[in-house]
């Protein structure tokens, strides 16, 4: 089975319960999820990972994040991470 990538951006809007929900619509049918940080959301790459944790903090614990420059890659795992 082939993982389907899925691509969103974070605006200046920054993250609100839309934008989680919106994030839960989109692992329903994908694994992996590529969240583009756009110059109006971010300062520098401190607030990409700030992003990243507060993402992380709202998803729960099935969920792991990367940060490739300003973007986050996250990952949904059947199981919980410690």
């Amino acid at each position: 089975m082939k993982k389907r990538v899925n691509n969103i951006q974070l605006g200046k809007q920054g993250i609100t319960e839309n934008f989680i929900s919106s994030l839960k619509n989109h692992f329903k049918n994908s694994e992996i999820i590529r969240i583009s940080v756009l110059k109006s959301a971010r300062k520098d790459k401190l607030q990409v990972k700030a992003f990243s944790e507060e993402i992380l903090e709202k998803l729960g614990k099935n969920y792991t994040a990367k940060i490739i420059g300003f973007v986050i890659v996250l990952k949904k795992w059947r199981k919980a991470r410690a």
